[in-house]
């Protein structure tokens, strides 16, 4: 019988390994895996590569992850926002590096390793600091940058409902990168508000299909099932 659904933490982070490229889900707070990003810290892995949208905010969560020395290099598009202290004052004193890269792109890179696309070109960063010593081609009349897929040992995400076949389903705008996250790494870990039974999910408003899920934990925090 396939059951995906862990039932403690331990779980949801066994064999998650120092230097591990994790993906985090997310859109600043929305749609990210708080606890489970509680749960990374606990288990105690290292020198990570952590791929966000942005770098954390205030002090809990992936600031947390941050401020522990727990991360090596971060990729993202936004790393600067009012209250990215902890990033900043990493960056500043050399502790951390930074892999800057277009939000649009971030997606696409991920989203195609999920595809098996090993590569694409993109027109976006063309000209700018970020295409530097990238390779360009002239496509159709506009210059573009090779940008290539992104993929991760481990994907955390946040989802709205699942089911024991690892089914998930999104709540609005916290669906954002977790889909494509889910795809593009060897191991994905979801926390998910509801946990429903086999076959109550609408399929057709099943965004992400258990194939590509390995483990659900039921995170709940307060809002009621839509």
């Amino acid at each position: 019988m396939i059951n995906r659904i862990v039932r403690t933490m331990a779980e949801a982070m066994a064999g998650i390994a120092d230097g591990a490229v994790v993906l985090l889900g997310g859109f600043g707070s929305v749609g990210q895996p708080q606890a489970l990003i509680d749960g990374l810290i606990e288990h105690g892995a290292k020198d990570l590569t952590v791929v966000a949208n942005n770098a954390g905010s205030g002090g809990e969560g992936l600031a947390k992850l941050l401020a522990m020395g727990r991360v090596r290099k971060i990729v993202c598009s936004y790393p600067r926002s009012p209250s990215a202290t902890v990033f900043e004052d990493l960056y500043k004193a050399g502790r951390i590096e930074l892999e800057l890269v277009p939000q649009g792109t971030l997606a696409e890179r991920m989203r195609a390793a999920g595809a098996g696309v090993q590569a694409f070109f993109t027109p976006t960063s063309y000209g700018t600091k970020l295409a530097a010593g990238k390779e360009t081609r002239e496509i159709n009349g506009r210059n573009c940058v090779l940008e290539y897929a992104l993929s991760g040992d481990v994907a955390l995400i946040e989802a709205w409902q699942g089911d024991r076949w690892g089914n998930l389903t999104y709540r609005r705008s916290g669906r954002n990168f977790n889909p494509v996250m889910a795809t593009a790494a060897r191991l994905t870990v979801a926390q998910t508000q509801h946990i429903v039974e086999l076959g109550a999910l609408d399929a057709e408003a099943v965004v992400t299909p258990g194939i590509f899920v390995d483990r659900v934990i039921h995170v709940p925090y307060g809002d009621p099932p839509l």
